[in-house]
C-alpha cells in the first residue's frame, strides 16, 4: 500500500517520524529540518480527513524519563508547522484514552518513545558478559512486542516516515508493522523520497562519482568506505579520520583524535583504493589549535607534523584546494561528515570549501546527496541547502542503505528480507 492509495478519511494514523531535533539550552529548536521533512506526510493525512498520532524519539535517554529530552518542548513548534492545535500525551504507552478521543483533523503527539527501554529492545542495567544477559534479552524482546502492540492499538493504520531510524529494529520503526496487514501499513513521502534518492545514487551512477566521508572515526565508517571503494572514482576522507591515516604512516599528530588500534585498517583502505583504481584524497595540512575551543590559538601545519600540545580541528588551505579540485567535474556526489569542528566558527573553512564545491558541481549538472546530521547542519549553516540535489534526514540509515543493507524500517513495510 502507498500513502497516495490509502483512504485516510475517518481513520486514525500513527506515524513514526524523526523529530530528534537539536535544542539549545532553553529547549528551543536550532534546526527544524526534520520537522519540515515530515510535513508533506502529516498534512496529507489531515487533508484527507484523518486523525494523526505522531510518535518519535529524542536523544538517548536510555529507557529513563529525562525532562530535557521531552517532546513536550517541541509541541508548539509542531503545531505552528502544521497550522493546527497539537495535543500532547505525556506517556506514550498510556495514551489509549487520548487516542480514542481523536476526531478527524485532530493531532496527538506522544511523549519520547525512548523513555521506555522496550522501544530499543535492549536490556537495561545488565552487562553483555553477564551469564543472565541472554535471558534478559529474550524477556526484553517479548516486552518490546507488547510495547509495539500497545502503540499499534491506538490507530487504524501505520505510516513509517522516519528514515533517520529506519536502520534500527525498534518497536516503533519495525516491530509495530507486524500488527498491521499490508493494506494498512505504508511508507510516508519522506521515506519514499529517501529510498528513491539512495537508489538514484547506486543504480543510476553518472561518472565521475565522488564520495566525501568525514567524521572522527575510521571504525564507524569502515563498512561504508570499503563498499564505496567498489563504486566511486574518487573518495575524499576528511575530519578526524585524517590523523589515523597520518599516524599509520608514522606521522606526528600531537593531541589530534586518533584510533591507534585502527592503523592497519587505514593502510588496508589505501591498499584497497589502489587495487580498485580509486583516487583516495587525504588532507595534507591542517588548522591546528592549542585547545579544543573556538578561541584557541591556531596555526597551519602539515597534517603529519603536528606539534605536541596541538590538535587538528580543520582542513588547511592546501587541503581545501585539493578537495575542491577533486570535487570539480563530478557528476554524482555523496557527502557524509564534516571536514572539521564546524560548530566552532573559526574552524568552518574546510567544511565550507567542500560545501561550496558540491554546490558548484550541482549547478553544473551533478546529482549531490547530502546525508548525516552534521553534513545537513553544515549546508544549512552555510546557506547552501537549496544548492544541492537532495538532503537526507538519515545518517546511519543512509550509510547502511548505501552499504547495501536492507533497512528494518523499510523491510517491515515492503516485506524485503
Amino acid at each position: 500500500m502507498t500513502i497516495d492509495q490509502f483512504k485516510f478519511a475517518g481513520k486514525k494514523a500513527i506515524v513514526r517520524v524523526d523529530f530528534n531535533v537539536p535544542l539549545d539550552e532553553n529547549g528551543k529548536i536550532t534546526d527544524d529540518t526534520r520537522i519540515r521533512g515530515a510535513l508533506p506526510t502529516l498534512k496529507k493525512i489531515l487533508a484527507d480527513g484523518g486523525a494523526l498520532i505522531i510518535m518519535s524519539h529524542m536523544g538517548k535517554p536510555k529507557g529513563k524519563v529525562n525532562p530535557k529530552l521531552s517532546l513536550g518542548q517541541i509541541q508548539n513548534a509542531v503545531a505552528d508547522a502544521l497550522g493546527t492545535t497539537v495535543k500532547f500525551a505525556p506517556d506514550c504507552a498510556k495514551a489509549q484514552d487520548a487516542a480514542a478521543a481523536l476526531k478527524p483533523g485532530d493531532v496527538l503527539l506522544l511523549e519520547n518513545l525512548r523513555f521506555y527501554p522496550e522501544e530499543e529492545g535492549k536490556p537495561v542495567g545488565i552487562d553483555k558478559e553477564d551469564p543472565a544477559y541472554d535471558e534478559a534479552k529474550k524477556a526484553m524482546k517479548a516486552s518490546q512486542k507488547e510495547f509495539a502492540k500497545t502503540l499499534a492499538s491506538y490507530a487504524d493504520c501505520y505510516v513509517m516516515d522516519a528514515f533517520g531510524t529506519a536502520h534500527r529494529k525498534h518497536a516503533s520503526t519495525a516491530v509495530i508493522a507486524d500488527y498491521f496487514d499490508t493494506e494498512h501499513k505504508m511508507l510516508g513521502y519522506l521515506m519514499e523520497k529517501e529510498v528513491k534518492a539512495v537508489d538514484n545514487v547506486l543504480s543510476n551512477i553518472k561518472r565521475p562519482f565522488v564520495a566525501i566521508m568525514g567524521g572522527s572515526k575510521v571504525s564507524s565508517k569502515i563498512g561504508i568506505i570499503e563498499n564505496l571503494l567498489g563504486k566511486v572514482d574518487k573518495l575524499i576522507l576528511c575530519g578526524g579520520m585524517t590523523y589515523t591515516f597520518a599516524k599509520a604512516h608514522g606521522g606526528e599528530i600531537g593531541n589530534s583524535i586518533v584510533e591507534l588500534d585502527k592503523l592497519d585498517v587505514a593502510l588496508g583502505v589505501e591498499e584497497l583504493a589502489k587495487k580498485n583504481g580509486v583516487e583516495l584524497v587525504l588532507g595534507t595540512d591542517s588548522v591546528v589549535a592549542d585547545a579544543f575551543s573556538n578561541d584557541a590559538n591556531t596555526k597551519v601545519v602539515p597534517s603529519n607534523a603536528i606539534p605536541e600540545g596541538w590538535e587538528g580541528l580543520d582542513a588547511g588551505p592546501d587541503t581545501r584546494k585539493k578537495f575542491q579540485a577533486a570535487i570539480k567535474g563530478a557528476k554524482t556526489i555523496l557527502w557524509n561528515g564534516p571536514a572539521g569542528v564546524f560548530e566552532f566558527d573559526n574552524f568552518t573553512a574546510g567544511s565550507r570549501a567542500i560545501g561550496e564545491a558540491v554546490a558548484e558541481a550541482t549547478s553544473e549538472g551533478a546529482f549531490s546527496l547530502i546525508g548525516g546530521g552534521d553534513s545537513v547542519a553544515c549546508v544549512n549553516k552555510f546557506g547552501l541547502a537549496d544548492q544541492v540535489s537532495y538532503i537526507s534526514t538519515g545518517g546511519g540509515a543512509l550509510l547502511e542503505a548505501i552499504e547495501g543493507k536492507v533497512l528494518p524500517g523499510v523491510a517491515a513495510i515492503l516485506g524485503e528480507k
